[in-house]
């Protein structure tokens, strides 16, 4: 069985990007605390966040999932604009809009706790921009996930997630 380490760094290798041995080793990696990393989970490198920028790498298993959030508006501070760019494999994000009738990845099993079902697939070298407040999740297809994230500044701490038991500085190790 191959180790969770060894498939993050084929990831990385596969999508191009490549850390040092001291980012590896540092990588951010949560289940959100609902202790079903391979399911619900995400490894993130950080290499920026300011007061104005944000710079990131979304590392994803296959068919793991980031569950739905919003970056809300916190005082005069808008919320968060991002941009998603696939590096690697196929990730689909779900925002507002039209239901999408079949999508291409089977929707979570704790469903209850999502209500946002337009899928926007995106692959290697797509990329896709939401603004402030926008409600989303996204799910890596079956060979996982490489995304990079620029956006404006990155406040984990005030992510509202849909499914309230989500602690998002829950962190686990590879």
């Amino acid at each position: 069985m191959v180790k969770v380490n060894d498939q993050v760094l084929e990831l990385l290798g596969l999508s191009g990007i490549f850390l040092t041995k001291v980012e590896t080793e540092n990588l951010e990696v949560t289940d959100f605390g609902l202790n079903d990393f391979h399911h619900t989970g995400l490894i993130i490198h950080t290499y920026i966040n300011t007061e104005r920028c944000c710079a990131k790498e979304l590392i994803m298993l296959p068919d793991q999932i980031c569950p739905e959030h919003t970056h809300p508006t916190v005082g005069q501070r808008l919320g968060k604009e991002e941009t998603f760019r696939c590096r690697y494999g196929k990730v689909s994000i779900f925002i507002e809009g039209s239901i999408t009738a079949n999508p291409s990845v089977t929707l979570p099993k704790d469903i209850e706790h999502y209500t946002v079902f337009h899928e926007v697939i995106l692959e290697k070298g797509q990329q896709l921009t939401l603004t402030p407040n926008s409600k989303h999740w996204f799910k890596a297809h079956s060979d996982g996930a490489v995304v990079s994230e620029f956006s404006t500044n990155s406040n984990d701490a005030a992510d509202l997630f849909t499914n309230k038991a989500i602690n998002r500085a829950s962190r686990v190790q590879l």
